[in-house]
């Protein structure tokens, strides 16, 4: 697409570290996110993603609005722009749903990420999946953008737009052999605590390992002949029914562990991209959590590690809050348009509540100076999200408790604090070191009602990287957390395996 078409006056290309430090890649913007239970459901009663729709609809569109609530910049794979309904339903619903969603783009708000294309209103190849009406309406949304907008997306390299070839390198160094690592990797991770985390019996735990064998048998096989190892390509072989395409979410319940192995993928696929743009998922409730890859997180230019044990601790030693006395429609969000949501980021609330936590994530070591303020801005951030619902009439207010959770994560453990309106509760559910060099993990705050339910406004994001130089200081900051007071322990791998209640060498890129 050429200048004539008015694409190239609409974009303005970034790379990777241009990227807001807040921004975030939404793990429920894939368009085959599902949650494990409803995936497992599907499976049981031979049910694609269309027939789940209605009320997949409404999880994905809430996780939606909550990333834009809660963080400056999301990144979204630009398929997802015209194949995810929760998306698309606003390009197709109204001048005012578009506008809002223009405006978003415009902002910054909003970014493709653009793998092979250079534009983002250019046709996709032919091979792919696509949503035609979806498409037609992307097209329609970035063509009648106001003269002057300007749609900022992202991409491994724009250096020699004849050949594209350090796009290409950047992106089989960045994506798709990473992706290919972790896949084929999964059969290196201690297997029995895997299958509990994606919650396989234990009875079928040895079938469960081989199926494993057969997944990263069938992925080298791929490698072996210079075959591309991609998450479509393993979905045909080891999730989707026969004969049916791949983005109609069918899934096959004769293929064994189907919705496991669909876990696992999709973690490794949503995660990988994160990796690759140096910014953190935001993984929804009811998600395996990128503790089950049982990984040392690599390095990161965005902050450091914490790899001191008792630097650590203080991450979930007790944080002392003021009672805070509101009230909050926990489902409010699902009252609110888009148009709302631009309206929301456009508040004080909004902008002091981004400040504050920025803040604290360019700083995570002085945590307990800047984690006040963050809960502070962030209970009335949901107080104007109060207000906008009632406006329209469509919220009964409930009572909002909010405490403070802080989950840290070291290889296959995860170590829970909970504080607010008087209470402390701390716990670890931790599953046997399987390594002796060194273990990383990450830190993660979470703000959230006491009061628990499926659609509870709440934020959870990665504030801190860790890696502890070996098993001896893994277990000096085990130790460490042991002497907390009120500390109870579980070895429930499954549970901290799951988000709490809180892209290859060849000419023409696939869709990643």
């Amino acid at each position: 697409m050429s200048d004539v078409d008015g694409v190239d006056a609409l974009m303005t290309p970034i790379r990777p570290d241009q990227l807001d430090r807040g921004a975030v890649i939404a793990q429920s913007l894939d368009n085959q996110w599902v949650p494990a239970k409803l995936t497992k459901e599907m499976i049981d009663r031979g049910k694609s993603l269309e027939e789940v729709g209605e009320r997949r609809l409404k999880d994905v569109r809430a996780e939606y609005f909550r990333s834009l609530i809660n963080a400056s910049q999301v990144v979204i794979n630009r398929a997802y722009f015209y194949n995810n309904q929760a998306i698309s339903c606003d390009l197709t619903g109204g001048d005012q749903s578009r506008t809002a969603h223009q405006r978003l783009l415009a902002s910054g708000a909003l970014v493709p990420f653009l793998l092979n294309e250079r534009h983002p209103a250019e046709a996709p190849p032919a091979h792919l999946d696509v949503r035609a009406d979806g498409f037609t309406a992307w097209q329609d949304t970035l063509g009648s953008m106001r003269s002057g907008d300007r749609v900022r997306c992202v991409r491994m390299s724009w250096d020699d737009p004849g050949s594209d070839r350090a796009n290409k390198e950047h992106t089989r160094t960045r994506l798709f052999q990473p992706f290919t690592e972790k896949v084929q990797g999964l059969t290196a991770k201690d297997t029995e605590i895997l299958a509990s985390q994606v919650g396989v019996a234990r009875e079928d735990t040895d079938r469960f390992r081989s199926r494993l064998g057969e997944v990263v048998g069938f992925s080298n096989d791929l490698s072996v002949h210079r075959e591309p190892v991609v998450r479509n390509v393993l979905y045909k072989e080891f999730v989707s029914a026969p004969g049916t395409n791949v983005a109609d979410g069918r899934y096959d319940g004769n293929k064994p562990f189907a919705a496991e192995i669909k876990q696992l993928l999709d973690l490794i696929y949503n995660v990988n991209l994160a990796d690759a743009l140096d910014r953190y998922p935001l993984t929804p409730a009811g998600s395996l959590r990128r503790v089950a890859l049982q990984e040392a997180r690599e390095a990161r230019h965005t902050g450091g590690f914490v790899e001191d044990p008792e630097q650590l601790l203080t991450f979930l030693q007790r944080q002392a809050f003021a009672a805070v006395q509101d009230h909050l429609t926990p489902s409010a969000v699902n009252a609110l348009t888009l148009q709302d949501i631009w309206q929301l980021r456009q508040s004080t609330a909004w902008h002091d509540y981004v400040d504050a936590f920025g803040a604290l994530t360019a700083a995570p070591g002085a945590f307990h100076d800047s984690v006040g303020r963050v809960f502070d801005r962030y209970v009335r951030l949901n107080s104007e999200i109060l207000k906008l619902a009632r406006e329209r009439r469509q919220a009964t207010p409930k009572k909002w408790r909010p405490v403070v959770e802080v989950v840290v994560t070291l290889g296959a453990a995860v170590f829970t604090a909970i504080s607010g309106e008087g209470m402390w509760q701390i716990a670890g559910a931790v599953a046997p070191l399987t390594v002796s060099g060194s273990v990383g993990g990450s830190v993660q705050l979470v703000l959230r009602n006491r009061l628990e339910g499926r659609q509870e406004q709440r934020f959870a994001r990665e504030i801190a990287t860790v890696r502890l130089a070996s098993a001896r200081e893994w277990s000096q900051f085990h130790d460490l957390v042991r002497r907390l007071p009120g500390y109870q322990e579980t070895t429930d791998a499954a549970r901290s395996a799951t988000a709490s209640t809180t892209t290859q060498d060849n000419e023409d890129l696939l869709e990643y």
